[in-house]
């Protein structure tokens, strides 16, 4: 088995080592922070947009435009910049060489900005191809709501695309941003500010709601073409947004970068060497994008409904994989960036070490989203246009999504790891593999489920009819997901042997896990009919203290890890 020395890490290795572990641990707690703060906000702003939208044709458009320039994000964004630039930049300033990495800073920013500007205009002008290249299926009409005529939702996400696509190039700054803030070791306001792009949506639909209805209240009164013009509206918001996203960073930013200089040029020290690791990275992080295109793709050729309940049950999905997975992925990277050679080992039982931690939370709740999935998403999403059909159909595609969530935290490790020792080539072959695996398992399942109603599974259900295509997009995902990890594992028995992934620990902590839901699944018996709201967190509180509980008293040590990483989190800031 991997994981046949993780029970007892070993202990042996350099004394600085304690500090550095413990700095990583506040580093990964101001991140976890930063994100959960972020994520709150993102599920409010994802309930707004249930209020409002629920899952139909205008929720499938608005989630399609807000997808549709995630190549320009994804390949230019967090996870390139975390590849290409924190290495070097953090190598410079370890090095106290300011003044050089004051001028590859601006070099890169200078370079990013025309890239993104032109991709946006790209984005802008040619927004009647993506669309059709995209969502071929938007080409047929879809019913609105009851009693309106057809929406067409080619036409209208046309328009939304030509107002997002600039949104995602200010996104891509934003990013630099954080990039330049992490290698600083300033993990919370980067990963805090998207709050701002969250807010700026949430009070524009609601005061648009307002605006157009004389109340934000009743959605159902809202028309089809009403429904239109809130749509766009919030695309406009979000714009806004993302400016914000980027400024609020422009201070701490310029607080680091005394010797910033602006340029285009590629022959600015370390550019080069970006660029060079750049390649491979975006090319890894196109095949994840060509992953993201693929669901937009095949979710069209689906019944209305699937995209947006696709994207509502990303959104629990990408919870723990943020939370937990990107948070001590991203506070790792800049300390591994700075290991020499004979440190390789000691990395080694860091990484098993902060696997565990990934682990620890990840499978409860995987664990607690396969049981009590159905009064999450009833208690986040069901409210206004989101009922009851709405509710099972998101509750069934993340039960698909949970089964490889705890594969997804891990990955994010894992290619970090290749990161840190120079190798971009490897994360990015085995992208390509998932990429093939998931869309096999997908495309039959996703069509053959696609014919079976959620009525079928949960019983009669009011409103219009919805079909469980979503689901099989959601399973190949997890499949796809397990063979990523296994193959990055495989990968990296080269260049450190001893990197083994804790199969045993995950077993321990599954098996602490499962009997937790007995007290949690009793309390939701005894408990009267109260709304989803009330319910929800007594059920899952209640889960969540057993697992706690039983932990500690097993002596994982996990839990005082984490229970540092968030005390010290503000303290390091």
């Amino acid at each position: 088995m991997d994981d046949a020395s993780d029970a007892t890490p070993p202990s042996s290795g350099p004394r600085e080592e304690t500090g550095t572990e413990e700095a990583g641990d506040s580093a990964a707690g101001s991140v976890a922070a930063g994100i959960f703060t972020s994520r709150v906000f993102g599920l409010l702003r994802e309930r707004a947009v249930a209020y409002f939208f629920g899952v139909g044709a205008h929720a499938d458009v608005l989630q399609f435009a807000f997808r549709s320039p995630n190549l320009l994000q994804n390949l230019l964004g967090e996870g390139t910049i975390s590849a290409a630039f924190i290495p070097i930049y953090s190598r410079m300033v370890e090095e106290g060489r300011h003044e050089e990495a004051g001028r590859f800073a601006g070099a890169i920013f200078g370079l990013l900005l025309a890239v993104a500007g032109g991709f946006a205009l790209l984005g802008v002008v040619f927004a009647d191809a993506i669309v059709t290249v995209l969502a071929p299926g938007f080409g047929d009409a879809a019913q609105a709501t009851s009693g309106e005529p057809p929406l067409n939702r080619f036409d209208l996400a046309v328009r939304a695309v030509r107002i997002i696509f600039p949104m995602a190039g200010v996104l891509v700054l934003s990013a630099w941003a954080l990039g330049v803030l992490n290698s600083h070791r300033q993990f919370f306001v980067p990963y805090v500010a998207p709050v701002l792009w969250n807010g700026a949506i949430i009070a524009t639909l609601v005061g648009a709601g307002y605006a157009l209805a004389g109340t934000p209240w009743a959605p159902s009164t809202l028309s089809g073409g009403t429904l239109t013009r809130l749509l766009l509206i919030t695309c406009v918001g979000a714009l806004g947004g993302g400016l914000l996203q980027f400024g609020i960073q422009l201070p701490f930013v310029l607080r680091h970068l005394r010797e910033f200089e602006f340029s285009l040029s590629t022959r600015v020290e370390g550019v080069q060497e970006a660029i060079n690791a750049f390649g491979p990275v975006v090319a890894g992080r196109g095949v994840a994008q060509l992953s993201a295109y693929l669901d937009l793709f095949l979710a069209s050729l689906l019944t209305v409904g699937a995209l947006s309940a696709l994207r509502y049950a990303q959104l629990l999905y990408m919870l723990p994989v943020s939370l937990f997975g990107m948070s001590v992925a991203a506070s790792e990277l800049p300390e591994l960036s700075r290991l020499t050679e004979e440190r390789v080992a000691a990395f080694s039982a860091r990484l098993r070490r902060s696997l565990r931690q990934i682990a620890f939370l990840t499978v409860p709740t995987v664990v607690g989203y396969l049981a009590f999935g159905v009064l999450l998403v009833g208690a986040l999403f069901r409210t206004g246009q989101f009922q009851a059909g709405s509710t099972w159909l998101v509750t069934i595609v993340l039960g698909g999504y949970s089964l490889g969530i705890l594969a997804t935290t891990m990955s994010r490790l894992l290619q970090n790891a290749f990161y840190a020792i120079g190798d971009t080539k490897t994360p990015a072959w085995i992208a390509g593999l998932r990429v093939t695996v998931s869309t096999v398992v997908a495309v039959p399942t996703m069509f053959w489920l696609d014919a079976i109603p959620v009525e079928a599974v949960v019983g009669a259900l009011p409103g219009e009819p919805l079909f469980l295509g979503a689901l099989g997009l959601s399973g190949g995902a997890a499949v796809g997901a397990w063979v990523e990890v296994g193959a990055l594992r495989r990968a990296l028995r080269g260049p450190m042997p001893d990197a083994r992934v804790p199969w045993a620990a995950v077993g321990r902590m599954g098996g602490v896990a499962l009997p937790a839901l007995v007290p949690a699944a009793g309390v939701w018996k005894l408990l009267p009919a109260w709304h989803v709201l009330f319910v929800a967190p007594l059920v899952v509180g209640t889960y969540a203290a057993v697992y706690l509980g039983a932990a500690a008293l097993l002596g994982f040590d996990e839990i005082e890890v984490w229970t540092r990483r968030f005390l010290t989190s503000d303290a390091e800031e």
